[in-house]
Parts: structure tokens; C-alpha cells; sequence
């Protein structure tokens, strides 16, 4: 299986880079990985918050094919704990899905366009976090569920 995760903006601090980039170093064992961070849309201050998730949301589709599995990080979204999520992502393989397009939205969230392509949502947390940051904590969450699925101890119970 592959896995991509589609954000949208850049990730401007350097320490969450570096963290991503540890644990995207470490996927390398396990499976397929790719970020790919979609550009900031032109003059988005100057857009009404439905026009830019239009926009986005144009940018987030042309990123998955009809025969991807795509699964928004969205507020809205199914919670789950490490183990749980492990599961998901088994059963994701299972069902022999080729890739799976994992996508973190702009500050408003998604168009109904993506909401009508999307076959889940996951919900990170109750609590907000950054854009940019819930780009790390899903990188290594994705890290930690291998590990669990290998039986590795970086997981502890």
C-alpha cells in the first residue's frame, strides 16, 4: 500500500519539519509515504471562505485517482486511539486498497466537493491544533500504528 498525505500551505517552522522528516525517515521500512503540501490559493484574504475551500479543494482533488481511498482529517471525524487507528490501516491493506490519500485541509476546513469524494473522516483530536502541526502528530501516529502492527515496542501499553 502507499500512502500519501495531501496538506494544504507549507509547513513554515523548522522544528516541525525536523520532526516530520524523522518520522517520514523511519515509514521508509513500512510502507510508501509522500507529503505533498499544496500551495497557499493567490489573494486568499481577499476570498470569501467558500470560494478558497473551492479553490483548495480543486488543489486536493488532482491528487487522487478514483481508485485511491481518500480520508479527510476533519474535526467531524471518527476518533480513535493509536491501537485503534493501527486497525483501521490493517484493514485499509486488507481490503487491498493500493493507495490511501490522507488529506488536512486549509483553515476552513473542506468544499462539499471533497466532503462528496471522501470515504472517511478521522477526527485527530478534540482539541484544535495548528495546520501545520497536526501535519507531525499524523506522521507519527501513521509511524506508531506500524509499529504496532509489527509488534515493535515503541508503542507502550
Amino acid at each position: 500500500m502507499n500512502i500519501k498525505l495531501v496538506v494544504v500551505g507549507k509547513t513554515d517552522e523548522n522544528y516541525l519539519n525536523h520532526g516530520i522528516g524523522i518520522y517520514l525517515k523511519r515509514l521508509t521500512r513500512y510502507v510508501s509515504f509522500e507529503i505533498v503540501e499544496l500551495p497557499n490559493v493567490k489573494d486568499a484574504k481577499n476570498l470569501s471562505p467558500a470560494v478558497l475551500k473551492d479553490k483548495e479543494a480543486d488543489m486536493i482533488l488532482k491528487h487522487a485517482s478514483k481508485a485511491d481511498r481518500i480520508v479527510l482529517f476533519d474535526e467531524k471525524g471518527t476518533e480513535y486511539g493509536s491501537v485503534e487507528f493501527a486497525d483501521y490501516l490493517q484493514m485499509q491493506m486488507n481490503q487491498g486498497i493500493k493507495t490511501l490519500v490522507f488529506v488536512v485541509g486549509g483553515a476552513y476546513g473542506f468544499s462539499e466537493k471533497v466532503y462528496r469524494q471522501a470515504h472517511h473522516k478521522i477526527a485527530v483530536s478534540r482539541m484544535t491544533f495548528s495546520h501545520q502541526m497536526v501535519r507531525l502528530l499524523i506522521v507519527e501516529q501513521i509511524y506508531r500504528a506500524f509499529t504496532i502492527l509489527k509488534s515493535e515496542p515503541y508503542h507502550k501499553v
